[in-house]
């Protein structure tokens, strides 16, 4: 890779942390074992204390998630279609059909309006995603979520210390799924973690993610019902732990480059922003929006996907088209799942 390429992403590993898995791989003990369980006491605290349980991805999390809920056959959850595919996919998988809901122009997140005009007597859940890390409006969520006695499943893969209202995601509301992927916040390199609400949860959670395997007080083991192998594994959480540490200092990192995109990107050039928040947002993605001028001007046949703006920002008047395809990493950070079409109010994905 040429020395000026500036990639997507790049996650920041300290020699302690590098040290620190050479132990677990010199222990022999590599597979989940006390540093996943020093990883989620870590995750507990960070969430005010609740239940957490670390799995092998956030998909995974959102998969367990979807089976806590009672989610299955027949029912519908309602999402929105800019995301990564892994949010539809969970569903389809789970034997119950997506129902795709709009998103706000301005924040790009799920628009709670048209979700509550979406509800049926077929609804299980809401599952809205906190697209670059920017929460969902939690109190509009959760009031139209008791009101219709749904199960919310926070895909908050991207907003690891993201806060709503001054309170950290995770620390509240129903079931949280973070992504611990190389680009996000906080990495294990692969990795994932599941917020509960009650010991009978988590327990669930533990089984799920091991082959619904119990093990009994004489050794012996019992299959309670057939789960999955989600579990996380000790390398992956030493990393986890290095990077816990750290969490504050890598947010308060990204809120100074994202107001690098604010106070440098000139509005002319035809890029929408993202709204300037009260820092709460641990801006995972100061993402870019194509605005109607500049797809005229490239005659796009439709409107551009969000996009990730990789390094401290861009110059008024952005980079040269040939200059900025060489050096920059163009990275899509939501597939649209309805594939760029328009996207109507309610519209459901064929199960």
């Amino acid at each position: 890779m040429a020395e000026d390429f500036l990639p997507f992403t790049r996650p920041t590993l300290d020699e302690e942390t590098i040290a620190g898995v050479v132990e677990v791989l010199r222990s022999g003990w590599i597979t989940s074992g006390p540093n996943v369980q020093r990883f989620e006491a870590l995750l507990s605290e960070y969430c005010g204390g609740r239940p957490v349980r670390a799995l092998a991805h956030g998909t995974g999390a959102l998969e367990l998630a979807l089976d806590i809920a009672g989610v299955g056959p027949g029912d519908e959850v309602i999402t929105t279609p800019l995301t990564w595919v892994a949010t539809a996919n969970v569903i389809l998988r789970a034997g119950a059909r997506p129902v795709l809901v709009d998103v706000d122009p301005k924040t790009r997140l799920i628009d709670l309006d048209l979700a509550e005009k979406a509800i049926t007597p077929r609804t299980r859940a809401i599952i809205p995603v906190d697209l670059a890390g920017l929460p969902v409006d939690r109190d509009r969520l959760y009031e139209i979520a008791g009101r219709h006695k749904l199960r919310v499943i926070e895909d908050a893969a991207q907003s690891l210390g993201s806060r709503h209202r001054g309170r950290p995601i995770g620390s509240f509301g129903d079931l949280v799924c973070f992504s611990f992927h190389a680009n996000k916040n906080l990495t294990t390199a692969e990795g994932g973690c599941l917020v509960l609400n009650t010991p009978e949860e988590a327990r669930r959670c533990e089984l799920m993610r091991l082959q619904g395997v119990v093990r009994l007080p004489d050794g012996e083991q019992e299959v309670e019902f057939a789960g999955a192998k989600l579990n996380l594994t000790d390398i992956a959480a030493r990393i986890g732990l290095g990077q816990m540490a750290r969490i504050a200092e890598f947010n308060k990192r990204r809120r100074v480059l994202a107001r690098r995109y604010f106070d440098r990107i000139d509005p002319a050039c035809g890029l929408e922003l993202p709204p300037e928040d009260d820092g709460d947002t641990n801006w995972h993605i100061p993402a870019r929006h194509a605005g109607q001028r500049h797809r005229r001007r490239r005659a796009l046949p439709r409107p551009a996907p969000v996009q990730a703006v990789p390094g401290p920002g861009l110059p008024r008047g952005g980079l040269p088209a040939r200059r900025a395809h060489r050096r920059l990493d163009r990275h899509t950070a939501a597939v649209p799942d309805h594939a760029g079409r328009g996207c109507r109010p309610g519209m459901r994905s064929p199960a």
